[in-house]
């Protein structure tokens, strides 16, 4: 692996991480590199497929052995994959490919466990949430048309919840996503750097630390819906220095109280069931992918077409 994995190690050392930590780290992932023969930068989904079910076919390994490889795997996978280091950069000047997430939350076992939600709660069904997400739409429309304060927030707000149901997403989990945790997916060129979305910030369990995926992006209209988002009305909140993607009239990050309060602002004035939570739009994103035949497990193989022609949400025209 050469100076990636000096630079690894580096990084770790600056976290105060000791070489008791690191040292296995890095032997796990040049056993890892050992299985594939390959290069970190010719890395993909299906070598951690195949990967992870030799340890448990072959080896015997018990699912929470395999969980923590497939852990250490994902971090080294996620520091090669980050903006801020420039090893994508450096490996297609090099090399004419560049490195991808190849660890997200279907082929690694957290997504295997349980369903761990209110077992009450239901997905929104698709002409419900066409309806929730057009009228979200409108409210960036109608802020334009009356000349008052508050477009910029309805357009973030709007693309938000398209973000939320688009990969399936908590609350806290939107909240912290930053502008660099979308990167390529090379079985999905046509999503360019929306390929695949790292979720930092993951539902823990109690006394441990939030867990991190990698989502692959399959909804064309919500890559569109972002991409437009970032290029043409976030930069317009100002505050470059700030990392958030979603950010507040005076700088700040927005936080999932708010998320919360405006979900609900928006299903109370169309008339929807107040069981219907924010969670649920999550929800409603894997019941909608199985509708369309999607397996719950799909690889990036499976990221290769966008779902269509449903939902056909249309994005508002640009703030002015």
């Amino acid at each position: 692996m050469g100076s990636d994995a000096n630079g690894w190690r580096s990084q770790q050392q600056a976290r105060n991480l000791k070489k008791g930590t690191y040292e296995p780290r890095e032997k796990l992932v040049r056993a890892f590199q050992t299985y594939t023969n390959e290069y970190p930068w010719l890395w993909t989904p299906a070598h951690m497929d195949e990967w992870s079910a030799s340890l448990t076919s072959e080896k015997g390994l018990a699912p929470s052995t395999v969980r923590g490889y497939q852990g250490t795997v994902r971090l080294f996978s996620e520091y090669l994959i980050d903006p801020r280091y420039d090893w994508a950069l450096v490996c297609e000047e090099q090399f004419g490919t560049y490195p991808v997430a190849i660890a997200h939350e279907w082929n690694t076992i957290p997504h295997l466990q349980g369903y761990e939600g209110d077992p009450e709660a239901r997905p929104f069904t698709r002409e419900e949430l066409q309806m929730f997400l057009d009228f979200a739409d409108d409210q960036v429309e109608r802020a334009q048309r009356s000349g008052r304060k508050g477009s910029l927030a309805a357009y973030r707000d709007a693309t938000l919840f398209k973000v939320i149901y688009g990969w399936g997403l908590r609350r806290t989990e939107t909240s912290k996503l930053d502008l660099v945790d979308f990167g390529r997916n090379p079985k999905a060129p046509q999503f360019g750097r929306y390929g695949t979305l790292n979720v930092r910030y993951g539902k823990a369990k109690k006394g441990q630390p939030p867990r991190r995926r990698n989502v692959l992006s399959v909804m064309d209209w919500a890559v569109e819906s972002v991409e437009d988002y970032v290029v043409n009305v976030r930069p317009r909140f100002g505050f470059p220095d700030q990392p958030a993607l979603w950010v507040t009239e005076r700088g700040g990050r927005l936080r999932p109280g708010s998320i919360n309060d405006r979900f609900e602002e928006y299903r109370d004035a169309l008339g929807l069931p107040k069981e219907l939570t924010s969670a649920d739009t999550r929800h409603s994103y894997i019941t909608h992918l199985v509708e369309f035949d999607y397996p719950q497990r799909f690889s990036s193989r499976s990221a290769t077409s966008a779902i269509a022609p449903w939902p056909s949400t249309r994005t508002s025209a640009t703030t002015s």
